[in-house]
C-alpha cells in the first residue's frame, strides 16, 4: 500500500489513464470482424480447390466470347457444400458473387490481394477467405471463398464496436465502480477527520485512534488532531481545577463575612451599610455558585441522558415560577403548556436552562411574563416574553457571554451575576439546540429556546 497520499493520487491517476488508453487501443482488436491471417487448414483447403479448378479449366474448351460462363461453371462445380466461390480477374471484374455481396467482396479485395498471404474476415453472417491464385493458360485470377461465419459475433457487440461513443460510454460504466471505490478509499480519512471535528464541536473531547492510519498526510493530521484533543482536555481540566480552587478559597472569607454581618446585626441592629454588605456577600456567593455550574457544564463532555416527558420535566418548575411571580406582585402566564412530548436528554440541564430563562424574565419584567410551548416533527420551541426594558439589538447576541452586562437599566439595577444565560446556552448547545434573543411583543425581551429532533422522541 502506498503511504503517501500525493503519490497514491498520482499513481491512481496514471494507472486509470493508462488503463483507459489500453482499453481504447485493445478492445477494437477483439472484434472478430477484423481481418486476420488464414490458418493452415484453411490454406490447405484453398490449395486443393486451386488444384481442382486449374485442372478443370485446363480440360474445358476455351470460349473467347463466353469465357466468364466457363469460369462460373467451374467454380460452381467445385464450390464446397453451403459455400460458393468468387473469381476476380486482373481487370477487377468479379465473377460468381451475388449482387448483395458485391460491396462486401470489393471491400475485402481492397484489404487482401496477396495470394501468398491469404486472410479471412467476417461480414455479419458471412465470412470471406482468400485470395488463392488460379492460372488459366496465360490468364491469372484470384479465388475467394464465401461461407457462413463459424463463431458469429452478436449484433450487440457489433453495435458497440461500430459506435465509438457507445464503446467509450460502456468503458466508463465498467470503470465507474473501480473509480468510485478509489475515490471512496481516498476520501475515507477525510470523512473520519470531519466526524472527529464534529464531535469536538459538540464538546466531546475524546481521542480518535482511527485517525492515525492511512496515508502519511492524514496520519500526520490525525496525530496532530489527537494531540490537540489531549491539550484541550488538559486545559479544560486545569481550568476546572483553577475555578474550583479559587471558589474554595473564596468560600472561607465569604463565610467569615456572613458571620461578621450576623454578629454586627445582633450587636448594632439593622443599618443601610450592613444591608449593602450583606447584599454584596449574597451576590458574590451566588456568582461563585453559578460560575461553578457553568464550568462543570462546559467541561462535561457527555451528559447523562434518559427518556423524559416535557410536561413532567417543566411543570413543577413553572408552578414554582408562578408562585415566585405572585410574591413579586407580577403575573406569569403559560399560554401553551407543555404536553407529554417525549424527550431524551439530561433532566437537570434542561430544567435548569428553562428555569434560568424564566428567572431572567421575572427579574427584569415590570408586571407580565408569558411562556409558550410548541412542537413539530423537527423539535420543541419554547418562548419566554417579558414587558421589561428590553435589550438593544447590538447587545442581544452578547448577553449569552459569561459576565456580559449591558448598559441598559435592565442590567444596571438587576443585581444579576451575568452567568444565567451563559449556563442556558451551554446546556442547550450540548443538546444540539440553540437559544436566541429578540424583541418581545410585550415591549421587553423575548428568549427562544429550541431543541432539535434528535433530542425529541415523538
Amino acid at each position: 500500500m502506498i503511504a503517501s497520499l500525493t503519490t497514491r493520487i498520482f499513481t491512481i491517476f496514471w494507472f486509470t489513464l493508462s488503463l483507459v488508453v489500453l482499453l481504447v487501443l485493445m478492445i477494437p482488436k477483439l472484434d472478430s470482424r477484423q481481418i486476420i491471417p488464414l490458418q493452415d487448414d484453411g490454406k490447405r483447403q484453398g490449395s486443393m480447390l486451386k488444384q481442382h479448378i486449374e485442372a478443370e479449366l485446363s480440360s474445358e474448351p476455351d470460349d473467347d466470347l463466353m469465357w466468364w460462363r466457363r469460369l462460373r461453371r467451374v467454380i460452381e462445380k467445385w464450390a464446397p457444400p453451403g459455400q460458393h466461390l468468387v473469381l476476380v480477374t486482373a481487370e477487377g471484374r468479379v465473377i460468381g458473387a451475388k449482387d448483395k455481396e458485391m460491396q462486401m467482396v470489393r471491400n475485402f479485395i481492397g484489404q487482401s490481394d496477396d495470394e501468398n498471404a491469404p486472410q479471412k474476415k467476417e461480414y455479419g453472417r458471412l465470412e470471406i477467405v482468400g485470395p488463392f491464385s488460379i492460372l488459366d493458360g496465360k490468364e491469372r485470377y484470384q479465388l475467394y471463398l464465401i461461407r457462413s461465419a463459424n463463431n458469429r459475433q452478436s449484433d450487440f457487440i457489433n453495435m458497440m464496436f461500430d459506435r465509438p461513443l457507445l464503446l467509450l460510454l460502456a468503458t466508463m460504466l465498467i470503470s465507474a465502480p473501480l473509480l468510485f471505490w478509489l475515490a471512496w478509499s481516498l476520501a475515507k480519512p477525510a470523512r473520519n477527520l470531519k466526524n472527529a471535528a464534529d464531535d469536538v464541536a459538540r464538546g466531546n473531547l475524546k481521542q480518535h485512534p482511527e485517525l492515525e492510519s492511512g496515508p502519511q498526510e492524514f496520519l500526520a493530521a490525525g496525530a496532530s488532531f489527537n494531540q490537540m484533543i489531549s491539550a484541550l482536555e488538559r486545559m479544560a481540566t486545569a481550568q476546572q481545577r483553577l475555578i474550583s480552587d479559587v471558589s474554595h478559597e473564596l468560600r472561607t472569607p465569604l463565610t467569615r463575612l456572613q458571620l461578621t454581618t450576623a454578629l454586627m446585626r445582633r450587636r448594632y441592629g439593622e443599618g443601610n451599610e450592613l444591608e449593602r454588605v450583606e447584599r454584596d456577600v449574597q451576590r458574590l456567593d451566588s456568582m461563585i455558585n453559578n460560575l461553578l455550574v457553568l464550568s462543570r457544564t462546559r467541561n462535561k463532555h457527555e451528559l447523562r441522558r434518559e427518556p423524559l416527558k416535557a410536561d413532567e420535566l417543566w411543570s413543577d418548575m413553572l408552578n414554582n415560577a408562578k408562585f415566585g411571580a405572585e410574591q413579586l406582585k407580577k403575573t406569569l402566564e403559560v399560554a401553551n403548556p407543555p404536553e407529554a412530548w417525549a424527550l431524551f436528554g439530561n433532566p437537570s440541564a434542561l430544567e435548569s436552562a428553562l428555569e434560568n430563562i424564566v428567572r431572567n424574565a421575572l427579574r427584569y419584567s415590570y408586571q407580565h411574563i408569558v411562556v409558550a410551548f410548541s412542537a413539530d416533527n423537527k423539535g420543541i420551541t419554547i418562548t419566554v416574553d417579558d414587558d421589561g426594558p428590553g435589550v438593544s439589538p447590538e447587545d442581544r447576541e452578547q448577553i449569552f457571554r459569561p459576565f456580559y452586562r449591558t448598559d441598559e437599566a435592565r442590567d444596571r439595577t438587576s443585581g444579576g451575576t451575568g452567568l444565567g444565560l451563559a449556563i442556558v446556552e451551554t446546556a442547550v448547545t450540548q443538546h444540539q439546540g440553540w437559544v436566541l434573543a429578540e424583541e418581545s411583543q410585550l415591549g421587553g425581551l423575548r428568549l427562544i429556546m429550541w431543541l432539535p429532533v434528535d433530542c425529541v422522541r415523538a
